[in-house]
């Protein structure tokens, strides 16, 4: 993959740009949606009566239908037009927003959090598949998707400040009704300034293959999130086996149709499924580490959510930067090398929080999560131009949702399986640390999870107490300590992944003209 791999397209005009800016409505709104939510969740829960269980539904219903409904609304972009699919998202967007922040029960917030979910299934592709009909020059295209990726983690860093003052002055609705103003902005402006792109050879849609790749995704998608919280159990390995064996009957089907849902001849694109393989693994790795640090701040350091939320600011701050930056190193140096080098940063901040200690680490740990977070951003800017830009023009949105849905993948499987790595290692440590005098039932709760230590050590008089405390934070500190190690190690695979891409015909930046 060299500098000159590809000729540089006609380059974008000023239309093309304000439609960028079009775009970012929309990928703001995404991000600062779902971190919203978990500032607005008490409020609401207080407000509509929700139970432990509904709170869990109001919060993964949006997921299970965003990724259950990403490769359907891909391809239907890609055959009914993605821009008349991204104006029909806008309008299903704003009318369930206002329909949540109306809520008058636990079930109509749930069956309103699902319509998000598939109106965000068609905003996200189509965005992406949009500016890759709009930006031809493959520098510019890089710049529009690294545009992108900042917008959405900008989202990330915005979703608790603004939710935090619009719920210290409004009721919790307020909360979902920020998006209305984005998608009124983008009904108003977007026929004028996006074009319409569609492939006009694709055929019918197979509703039978929709059917499948729901059943595929669905259950997957619930069965990590179930282990996560309550580990591998019947229910959650059977949901996911479920998912497999339904996503091989999706396979088989799309190999013998003349217009598959989903081209699985994409993945015989070396620089598109290693690409994708890349965006998945740190996925798993970063959703993983950033799960236990977000645990660490609170229940080892002892902050509360908010100041927690605050510290974690700064790894979304490089995140933003890293993307932006990306497509300007990559002007001079080969695309596969920025990759290899981000990724080379991201891991050495992994190896920081091998270092994390439970009593003063929160430094450390915070660096840690800055090198790693912008170091990942200079692959992750790139990534989305090589899996976007290596599909045929006619497949961009069903390759944009192949991206997102292994997105979606990737932060539930890390949460399960790293999650699952680190309760491990913390109950091995805390089995061995447990004070003499705790009660053997007092001594079983502690080792659930770190959470719940916290609660049972407030049960137990003076030095018991701050002694069971103190033994489980030093055994949660070594399962942080043990996930960074194991993120280190598998970002050592992907800068070797990185580097093997440098001779792959993928997009590439032009080479700078001569001066």
């Amino acid at each position: 993959m060299t500098a000159t791999t590809l000729a540089a397209g006609p380059r974008a005009g000023r239309r093309e740009w304000i439609g960028l800016a079009v775009l970012a409505l929309p990928t703001l709104l995404l991000s600062l949606d779902v971190s919203v939510l978990y500032l607005a969740l008490p409020h609401l829960s207080a407000g509509l009566g929700a139970d432990s269980t509904q709170q869990l539904w109001i919060m993964d219903i949006y997921s299970f239908m965003l990724a259950g409904f990403l490769v359907t609304m891909g391809t239907l972009g890609d055959r009914i037009g993605r821009r008349k699919l991204l104006l029909i998202g806008a309008v299903l967007f704003g009318a369930a927003s206002v329909a949540a922040a109306s809520s008058t029960s636990p079930g109509m917030l749930i069956a309103t959090r699902a319509l998000l979910g598939i109106a965000g299934a068609m905003l996200g592709p189509s965005t992406m598949a949009l500016i890759r009909n709009m930006f031809k020059n493959p520098q510019q295209m890089a710049i529009g998707f690294a545009v992108w990726f900042s917008c959405f983690m900008g989202g990330m860093t915005l979703g608790p400040l603004v939710g935090g003052l619009l719920l210290e002055h409004f009721w919790w609705g307020s909360a979902f009704l920020l998006g209305v103003p984005f998608m009124v902005l983008l009904l108003v402006i977007g026929p004028a300034m996006l074009p319409e792109y569609r492939d006009s050879s694709a055929g019918r849609l197979d509703l039978t293959s929709v059917a499948l790749s729901l059943a595929a995704i669905l259950p997957i998608i619930y069965g990590l999130k179930e282990a996560a919280r309550h580990g591998w159990q019947v229910i959650p390995v059977t949901a996911i086996v479920a998912g497999v064996v339904f996503g091989l009957l999706f396979a088989r089907r799309q190999r013998g149709l003349s217009s598959p849902l989903l081209d699985l001849r994409l993945f015989t694109n070396r620089g598109f499924s290693t690409s994708l393989a890349i965006m998945l693994l740190s996925g798993i790795v970063m959703a993983g580490a950033s799960l236990l640090s977000a645990l660490y701040l609170q229940m080892v350091v002892g902050l509360s959510p908010l100041k927690a939320g605050l510290w974690l600011i700064p790894q979304n701050v490089a995140m933003v930067l890293g993307s932006l930056l990306s497509p300007v190193f990559a002007r001079r140096l080969n695309p596969a090398y920025i990759m290899a080098i981000g990724l080379a940063i991201g891991g050495t901040g992994l190896l920081l929080l091998t270092q994390v200690h439970s009593v003063g680490g929160i430094g450390v740990l915070v660096t840690g999560l800055v090198l790693a977070a912008g170091g990942i951003a200079l692959p992750m800017a790139l990534v989305v131009n090589l899996i976007i830009g290596s599909a045929p023009p006619e497949k961009a949105g069903s390759a944009a949702s192949i991206m997102e849905t292994g997105g979606e993948f990737g932060v539930a499987l890390g949460v399960a399986s790293l999650g699952t790595l680190g309760t491990v290692i913390y109950r091995s440590q805390l089995a061995d640390t447990v004070p003499a005098g705790v009660p053997a039932h007092v001594a079983d709760i502690a080792r659930e999870s770190i959470t719940a230590a916290v609660t049972a050590a407030a049960q137990l008089p003076g030095q018991l107490g701050t002694a069971l405390l103190d033994g489980a934070r030093a055994a949660f500190t070594s399962g942080l300590n043990v996930v960074g190690g194991v993120g280190a190690v598998v970002f050592i695979g992907l800068v070797i992944a990185a580097a093997g891409l440098r001779n792959s015909s993928l997009p590439a930046q032009p080479a700078p003209p001569a001066r």
